[in-house]
This record gives C-alpha cells, sequence and structure tokens, in this order.
C-alpha cells in the first residue's frame, strides 16, 4: 500500500492513457462493424465468408499482430498507431457478428410494416433496423469495451504507456503492489466504462426498460401459477 500511495500520480497518468488508448478502437471498431455485419447479415454466402475472416483475425495473438504490423503499413514498432490498429481489428471481429445479429433479431413484421409506410432501405434502417438492434449491439459492444480495455495493457512490452506497464515494471523489479495496483485499475476501469455504456444503453433506449419490466412481470406471473414463491421454496 506505501507504494500505491508514493505513486498515485502514476498510476493516474496511466489510467488517464490507458483510456485514451481504448476508446478510438472502440469507436473506430464499431463504426467500421456496422456496414461489413450488415453485408453479413443481408448476403448470406458473403456474410458467413466475412464472418470467418473476422473470427480468425481474433485468433492472432496480440502481441504478434502489433509487432507484424510495423512491416505491414511501414509505421515504427514504437508507434501507438500499432495498437490501435490491431485493437480496432479485435474489435470489429467481434462487433461485425454482434450487428449481423442485432439486425437478424429485428422482427421481419416490424420491417414490413415500414415498407408498407413507404419507408426507404436507408430510411428504415436507421429509423426502424438500428433502433430495435439497439439491445443487441449494447451488449456486443460492451464486450468489445472490456476486451479492448484489458489488450490494451499488452501495448507496454512495445513501449506504449498504459497501465501495462505497472505489470511489467513490476514484475521486472518484483514489486508486487504495483502489479496489483495495474490489475485492480485496469478491472476498475472496465467497469467503469461497461456501466457507462449501460447508463448511455437506458438513456438512448428507454424503450427497453418497459420491455425488461413486463419480461419480469410474465416470469414471476408464470411462476406463480406453477405454485414457485419468487423468493424461496415453499
Amino acid at each position: 500500500m506505501n507504494w500505491v500511495v508514493d505513486n498515485l500520480d502514476l498510476i493516474g497518468r496511466l489510467s488517464i492513457e490507458h483510456l485514451r488508448l481504448s476508446v478510438v478502437p472502440i469507436v473506430l471498431g464499431f463504426v467500421v462493424a456496422i456496414p461489413l455485419g450488415w453485408i453479413a447479415w443481408r448476403l448470406r454466402i458473403t456474410g458467413a465468408v466475412l464472418l470467418t475472416v473476422a473470427g480468425l483475425l481474433y485468433t492472432i495473438p496480440s502481441i504478434a499482430l502489433i509487432v507484424a504490423l510495423p512491416a505491414i503499413i511501414g509505421t515504427s514498432l514504437l508507434s501507438e498507431s500499432n495498437v490501435t490498429i490491431a485493437l480496432t481489428l479485435y474489435a470489429v471481429a467481434i462487433m461485425a457478428r454482434s450487428v449481423a445479429e442485432a439486425l437478424g433479431s429485428v422482427d421481419a413484421g416490424t420491417r414490413q410494416a415500414a415498407v408498407a409506410m413507404g419507408y426507404s432501405s436507408w430510411r428504415r434502417f436507421w429509423g426502424v433496423d438500428f433502433p430495435l438492434a439497439g439491445p443487441v449491439l449494447l451488449a456486443g459492444l460492451r464486450v468489445v469495451a472490456v476486451s479492448t480495455i484489458a489488450l490494451v495493457t499488452v501495448g507496454a512490452l512495445v513501449g506504449i504507456d498504459s497501465l501495462g506497464y505497472l505489470f511489467t515494471n513490476g514484475f521486472q523489479r518484483r514489486i508486487i503492489p504495483e502489479i496489483l495496483a495495474g490489475l485492480v485499475v485496469t478491472m476498475a476501469l472496465a467497469l467503469i466504462v461497461d456501466g457507462l455504456l449501460v447508463l448511455a444503453g437506458r438513456a438512448l433506449m428507454p424503450w427497453t426498460r418497459g420491455q425488461r419490466t413486463a419480461t419480469a412481470k410474465e416470469a414471476r406471473a408464470t411462476s406463480l401459477g406453477r405454485g414457485v414463491n419468487p423468493g424461496g421454496a415453499l
């Protein structure tokens, strides 16, 4: 604890850098995944190939990808661009499938009703499909956010400042509190970002709260009808 108290300024600075490095891939991954996910949902055969390739990208070890990128795109090994691009690729790999599944979860009858009302394909996508796919999209985005925040720590192995520095430096100097501080703060950042996404989802999709309430009431009515006490055994 003495080490933590004496190095709060370092932990704070690294936390800000870690968050900055995380936000860009999360946002870019989400934006790029929307058209890719739409293609995967719309064109089934092409989509299957697209999602398979995306899945294979996620199997590449992060440190190997970060080290290989300079040879592919011509950047310096110590450039933040390598980490940003690598994490964006991972985010797209996860989010593209989530977008396809989210669009597939929208009720076909609702789409037909929108077409009958004169909605163009573009207007229907943004006015009907995208909002109704919101809960599944949010679930995928939460997974992307947490995994990205965790993977940013790998950048410390190639000299990129983040909370991963606490792991590498603590291991080299055998300072256990430093390693634990990096672990705890990384987890805290992931939980905070995840919580903010949940709050944003509730604010942007207020209709989902009514759906959850109705589902909870139906489940309670069903359990009572079967003679089950939700608060404990009878």
